[in-house]
């Protein structure tokens, strides 16, 4: 048997004393039996609760658990293109992205995760975590960059940001493997020439590009400010979709996929390439096995017990529930009539006393 108090055991024990001594004293001054009996329900009424606040339980096994001492850094382009809707049946590319970064979550278990966006600039979305729900959360509210802002897109713009994390992990001391993704489609719109990834390449161990798009292209819709809603964490006002697609020289413009620059971030990065396809499972590279130090580590369950004195807690208070509405029915109902009426009463009592006075 186990115990997992929900309040410190010692104030628990206080509140329990203090219940049961004013129970017991009225237990010890009641004669009749009836309210003998009610008082006595109240003492087990007060058990059931403490026993239910100390939370009993009893062993129930064990479970496996994996902890991944690595630090996985997912780069995710959010220019305009990434909503290109030339994923699966006409859907945009961001949604394949969020399904694999769902993916790369479940992936490496107890991994912390950082999340880095780039468009005209690179944004740590969100610093080495190792709470999955906030990267979910961030993926779920992330948006592309609103259409009038945009001025081409680099695929290399993350560069620098993405050296500097890589080395402010590999100095932290801590002993743990760094993965990078780079998620994009490497359509380089920008005058300038893309620069290189090299830099990083010293401070990491594994990763891979994965890239979305087709050789025919998908068109992308416009974005606009919309300065009611804040999803950005950094305050910035959060896009919404327009109506209309974004034009070149009067007719839709298509996003296509670029494999060759992006084969060359992986070269540049020492990672695999892999063009991602709607319906098709994302292959994601294994931890390095130096990053493992848990790989089944054992965790005791425990199979809770506190509902069967709540639910003895519960059924006592049903029925003082009952009791009080009770009473206060028989409030409400007038008094049955036993003998004469008052002013019958009254009349007796006059005649009374006159015939005492003659």
């Amino acid at each position: 048997m186990t115990f997992s108090p929900v309040i410190h055991p010692l104030l628990l024990g206080l509140v329990a004393f203090g219940a049961l001594a004013l129970c017991g004293v009225a237990l010890a001054r009641t004669r009749r039996g009836r309210e003998r009996l009610l008082w006595g329900g109240r003492v087990l009424f007060v058990l059931a609760c403490v026993a239910m606040l100390a939370r009993p339980g009893v062993p129930g096994g064990a479970s496996e658990t994996y902890a991944t001492d690595a630090d996985v850094f997912i780069v995710l382009d959010t220019t305009a293109s990434i909503v290109a809707e030339d994923w699966g049946d006409g859907e945009p590319r961001l949604t394949g992205a969020r399904a694999d970064v769902e993916a790369i979550a479940a992936q490496y278990p107890g991994a912390r995760f950082s999340l880095i966006t780039f468009d005209a600039t690179t944004e740590v979305r969100l610093p080495l975590t190792t709470d999955t729900a906030a990267l979910h959360s961030a993926m779920a509210v992330l948006s592309p960059e609103v259409t009038s802002r945009s001025a081409g897109s680099s695929i290399s713009q993350a560069q620098s940001v993405l050296r500097d994390v890589l080395r402010g992990a590999a100095d932290s001391g801590q002993d743990r493997s760094r993965i990078v993704f780079y998620l994009g489609d490497g359509e380089q719109t920008a005058a300038s020439e893309p620069g290189s990834f090299a830099d990083s390449a010293q401070f990491i161990d594994t990763g891979l590009v994965l890239g979305y798009g087709t050789a025919s292209g998908g068109p992308m819709r416009e974005t606009t400010p919309n300065p009611s809603v804040s999803t950005d964490p950094f305050g910035s006002d959060a896009p919404e979709s327009a109506d209309g697609y974004i034009e070149y020289q009067g007719a839709p413009a298509l996003s296509v996929i670029d494999v060759e620059n992006l084969e060359q971030i992986a070269t540049q990065l020492g990672v695999d390439t892999e063009i991602r396809t709607a319906g098709a499972p994302v292959e994601l590279p294994e931890a390095p096995p130096v990053t493992v130090q848990q790989e089944a580590g054992q965790v005791g369950n425990v199979i809770e017990l506190y509902w069967i004195p709540a639910l003895v807690a519960a059924l006592w208070l049903a029925v003082e529930i009952a009791r009080i509405v009770a009473a206060l029915v028989r409030l409400r109902d007038p008094a049955p009539a036993t003998g004469r009426s008052g002013a019958d009463a009254a009349d007796a009592h006059i005649a009374g006393g006159e015939r005492g006075r003659s």
